[in-house]
C-alpha cells in the first residue's frame, strides 16, 4: 500500500504545486509546511525541518512506494564498447565507451515514448501508439510555439557566448528541455533530482492494460511539464520511481526531439566514491532484479543515465541525470555525487527553478556553497541563490518580470530578500514563465553572474 507523504512541501525536483489542484496560487494548491526531500532507496524517514537562516537540517520525507508486475524478459545480450563517432575538426577523440550499450532501447523509446520518427516494434500495439503520439505530438508542438520559441529568443540574447560549457541543474526532475533552451551549446549538462531514470527492460514485455496505464502516465506528466513549466512532485514520484517504464529517459528523449538533436547513445551508470563514472555492464545487468519484481526496486538500479547527442553535422554533447537527495546529510554522507560535482571544472554554468526554495534552507547549504563557489553564470526563479548569499560571494543580480512574494509558504523566509532586490532593479519584461510564478501569478526570472 502506497505510503502517504508526511510533509506537504512535496520535495524539490523541479516540482511545485499543481495548478489543477485549485488553480495557481490558491490555498488548495499551496504547501502548508516547510520543504523536504526523500533519500533515494529509503522507505520511511523523518527529521526536523528548519526555517531559512536557522540551524539544523531539512526534513526527510517518507517516499511513496509502488510496483508494477511484469513477466521476465530475455537475458540481455552482451555488448562490446561502442566505437566513438567521427571527431569534428579541433576536437580530441574520446576513447570508446565502456558498459552495456542501451542505444537500441533508446531508439525504440524515442519512437514509442517521445514519438520521434521511425518504425515502432511490430509487437507494440498500433492503436495505443497512435493515441499516445497524437497527445504527445500536440503537446510538443504547443510547447515549442508557446514556450520554447520565446524562451530561446530571450536566452539567445542574454546568455553570454563565453560562459563555461559545463552545466549543473539541481532539483531538475525530468527537465532536460529547459536546460537545452538555456544552454543549447553546452558540452555537458548534469541534472540532479530524486527521480530515477528507470528500467528500460520491461518495454518489450509489458502488455495490455499495464502498458496502456504506463504510457498514459508518461503522457500526462510530459504534457503537464510542457504546459506549466514545472512538474508536480507527487505525480513525478509515482511516474518515475514507481513507473513501469523508464519515464525519466522518455522525458530526455522528448527534449532531444523538441530541440532537433540526434541521439547518439544511451548508457546507465553508477558514480564511484571518487566521482568517476562506472557504466553498468553485463555483469551488473546479470545481478539486476528481474523485470517482474517491484518497479521501484528495479528503478533504483537504473537510477542514473547518460545520453549523448548532437545537432545534425555537429559535435557530440553529453547529458547525465543523477538520482540524489541533495540535502546536506545525504550529499555529504553518500559522497559520490558531491565528488562528481567537485570533479567538474572549477568554473561552471548553472540553473534551477521550481525548487521549493530549498537553496534558502540551512539543510541545503552544501549544495548552495558548491554553486556559489563554482558557478560564474546562473539563471533561476526565486528558488535560486538569494542575494543574501549571492552578493557576498561576488554575484551581480539582474531581475526580469515581477516578484512580490512566493506563491507557496516554503518561500516565506526568503521573500523579503527577493522583494527588495526586485524593487531595487529597473523593470524588465519577461514574456514567458520560468518555473514558479509569484503570489500574484506574475512571471519572474533572475540572472546572476560573478563580477570580473
Amino acid at each position: 500500500m502506497r505510503k502517504i507523504l508526511l510533509a506537504a512541501a512535496l520535495l524539490a525536483a523541479c516540482h511545485g504545486n499543481d495548478p489543477a489542484n485549485g488553480g495557481p496560487g490558491t490555498a488548495s494548491s499551496a504547501p502548508t509546511t516547510t520543504p523536504s526531500t526523500v533519500p533515494p532507496g529509503s522507505d520511511t524517514a523523518t527529521a526536523p525541518v528548519t526555517a531559512p537562516g536557522s540551524a539544523g537540517s531539512a526534513s526527510v520525507v517518507a517516499q511513496a512506494t509502488g510496483s508494477a508486475a511484469t513477466t521476465p524478459t530475455k537475458p540481455t545480450t552482451p555488448t562490446t564498447p561502442t566505437t566513438p563517432p567521427p571527431v569534428a575538426a579541433g576536437q580530441t577523440p574520446e576513447p570508446p565507451l565502456d558498459g552495456h550499450d542501451f542505444t537500441p532501447d533508446a531508439k525504440m523509446l524515442m519512437i514509442v515514448g517521445a514519438c520521434g520518427d521511425g518504425e515502432a516494434p511490430a509487437e507494440f500495439p498500433k492503436k495505443l501508439l497512435d493515441a499516445h503520439c497524437a497527445d504527445i505530438k500536440k503537446a510538443q508542438a504547443d510547447y515549442i510555439e508557446k514556450w520554447v520559441t520565446p524562451a530561446s529568443a530571450f536566452f539567445e540574447q542574454h546568455v553570454p557566448k563565453d560562459i563555461p560549457k559545463v552545466v549543473v541543474y539541481p532539483f531538475a526532475g525530468g527537465d532536460l528541455s529547459t536546460a537545452l533552451t538555456v544552454y543549447p551549446d553546452a558540452d555537458e549538462i548534469t541534472t540532479i533530482s530524486l527521480e530515477p531514470a528507470g528500467d528500460p527492460r520491461p518495454m518489450g514485455i509489458l502488455k495490455g492494460g499495464d502498458l496502456e496505464r504506463a504510457m498514459n502516465k508518461v503522457a500526462y506528466e510530459l504534457k503537464f511539464l510542457y504546459r506549466v513549466n514545472f512538474s508536480n512532485t507527487l505525480n513525478m514520484i509515482d511516474a518515475m520511481r514507481s513507473g513501469a517504464v523508464p519515464t525519466e529517459v522518455m522525458f530526455g528523449l522528448s527534449a532531444l526531439k523538441v530541440h532537433g538533436y540526434e541521439l547518439s547513445s544511451l548508457r546507465y551508470f553508477k558514480i564511484n566514491d571518487d566521482g568517476t563514472i562506472h557504466y553498468l555492464d553485463d555483469a551488473d545487468l546479470a545481478k539486476a532484479p528481474d523485470p517482474k519484481t517491484s518497479a521501484e526496486h528495479r528503478n533504483r538500479v537504473f537510477a542514473n543515465y547518460e545520453l549523448r547527442f548532437k545537432k545534425p553535422g555537429g559535435r557530440e554533447q553529453v547529458y547525465r541525470h543523477i538520482q540524489q537527495n541533495l540535502d546536506n546529510e545525504h550529499l555529504t554522507k553518500e559522497k559520490a555525487t558531491l565528488a562528481y560535482l567537485n570533479a567538474r571544472p572549477a568554473k561552471i554554468a548553472a540553473m534551477t527553478k521550481a525548487a521549493s526554495y530549498l537553496l534558502s534552507y540551512d539543510g541545503f547549504s552544501t549544495l548552495r556553497d558548491f554553486l556559489t563557489s563554482h558557478a560564474v553564470w546562473m539563471v533561476s526563479d526565486a528558488t535560486g541563490i538569494a542575494p543574501k548569499w549571492g552578493k557576498p560571494a561576488g554575484f551581480e543580480y539582474e531581475t526580469y518580470g515581477a516578484f512580490v512574494g512566493p506563491h507557496i509558504p516554503a518561500g516565506g523566509g526568503i521573500s523579503k530578500d527577493w522583494r527588495t532586490e526586485f524593487e531595487s532593479e529597473p523593470t524588465r519584461e519577461l514574456p514567458f514563465r520560468f518555473g514558479y510564478y509569484d503570489k500574484k501569478n506574475q512571471n519572474h526570472l533572475i540572472i546572476i553572474k560573478k563580477k570580473t
